[in-house]
């Protein structure tokens, strides 16, 4: 069933029908979600859309489940590429030259990737690398119709700059920043931590939000200035996802991505004392001041159930106490099995807490 679907899937690719192509490929992966070839093949169908931040997340799943596969780095690196994230592009190429020595595709697009890449340094390449990628006959990668419109798409990839208009996205998210980093929120409520994954690039990150039955986010932005990949975390909260991103240079950051009409950055003037964030935008009578506090009074607020509120009162209550209050919490809980819980340290300090069950209820103890 998901051959058939992937056929059906690469004749419409053929006949540009490329929205079909696909829903036919998305199909064939609720069948076989195992299936690398299905995942590099729909995101070509998706460079074919102009969708590049989808296409490099099917890039990155085809690579997750065959890491040798050279269409998924090739796929990965277009896409890159025309977000103009070419040092991306250019290591997803050479990644994918190691499995395919003899596709000049390859190496074609890494000379287009350094001519990039010294531009943006302010050097002059060394040598000409205008050069638009061929497929030869004797190193396809496949055998099919479907390969060949693969290099013309990328042939016409390279000789344009492409610009997207992304759809409106499923969550808000906002940003601020500090002299050594920049913390990225997106305001996902209620989301589990095992449906969030995000990857960090020199200048890139990949955010993707997948909750079983809805459709997948996926935020993908090319940042204003470069990052620490290994230094930067994340953290799922109740009401939002907080990203922060670690600086290469301390520098300030007109906008959270990276555009040709941004200011150049001036850099951050550290300082040792209690320095308040800024909060660029484009938007200068926003109050962030009070978006944040209305951010944390909407998690001090949220509304519980159960144990969850019975869960979150002694939370709250264990955060704000003292040592003693924080012992006595401890220690009355555990010796009482649940049944007690006290912040007075000089009343149950110097005792064994007995267990006190609910009205209606006889305490046992267990027998092993």
């Amino acid at each position: 069933m998901s051959s058939d679907l992937a056929a059906k899937a690469k004749e419409a690719f053929i006949d540009d029908h490329f929205e079909l192509a696909v829903e036919l490929y998305s199909q064939a992966i609720l069948i076989d979600p195992k299936n690398s070839e299905l995942f590099s093949d729909r995101s070509q169908a998706n460079i074919k859309l102009k969708n590049f931040t989808e296409a490099v997340a099917d890039a990155n799943k085809a690579i997750e489940l065959d890491s040798s596969n050279p269409k998924a780095y090739l796929r990965k690196g277009t896409a890159c590429f025309s977000l103009e994230e070419y040092q991306t592009a250019k290591s997803a190429f050479e990644a994918g030259s190691t499995f395919a020595p003899d596709d000049t595709r390859f190496t074609d697009w890494i000379k287009k990737c350094d001519k990039c890449i010294a531009e943006e340094n302010g050097e002059l390449p060394t040598q000409s690398s205008d050069v638009t990628p061929v497929t030869s006959n004797s190193h396809q990668l496949e055998k099919t119709d479907a390969t060949t419109k693969d290099a013309e798409e990328e042939k016409n990839i390279s000789s344009q700059v492409i610009t997207t208009t992304p759809p409106k996205p499923k969550y808000r998210h906002e940003f601020y920043q500090k002299p050594e980093e920049v913390v990225v929120t997106i305001f996902a409520k209620g989301i589990a931590a095992n449906c969030v994954s995000i990857n960090y690039g020199e200048q890139i990150i990949s955010v993707t939000i997948d909750v079983p039955g809805e459709d997948a986010y996926i935020f993908q932005p090319r940042l204003f200035g470069k990052i620490v990949p290994a230094r930067c975390r994340y953290e799922v909260l109740s009401t939002k996802v907080e990203i922060r991103l670690a600086k290469a240079e301390p520098l300030q950051w007109t906008s959270l991505e990276y555009g040709n009409n941004n200011v150049v950055a001036q850099r951050s003037n550290v300082s040792s004392g209690n320095q308040r964030p800024t909060y660029p935008s484009s938007k200068p009578t926003k109050d962030w001041d009070k978006l944040e506090a209305q951010v944390k009074k909407e998690e001090k607020d949220e509304k519980l159930d159960g144990d969850a509120a019975l869960n979150k009162f002694f939370r709250d209550i264990y955060k704000d106490a003292d040592d003693d209050t924080r012992r006595a919490m401890r220690k009355s809980f555990v010796e009482s099995n649940g049944t007690v819980l006290s912040t007075n340290w000089k009343e149950v300090g110097s005792k064994m807490v007995e267990g006190t069950p609910p009205d209606g209820m006889e305490l046992k103890k267990w027998e092993h």
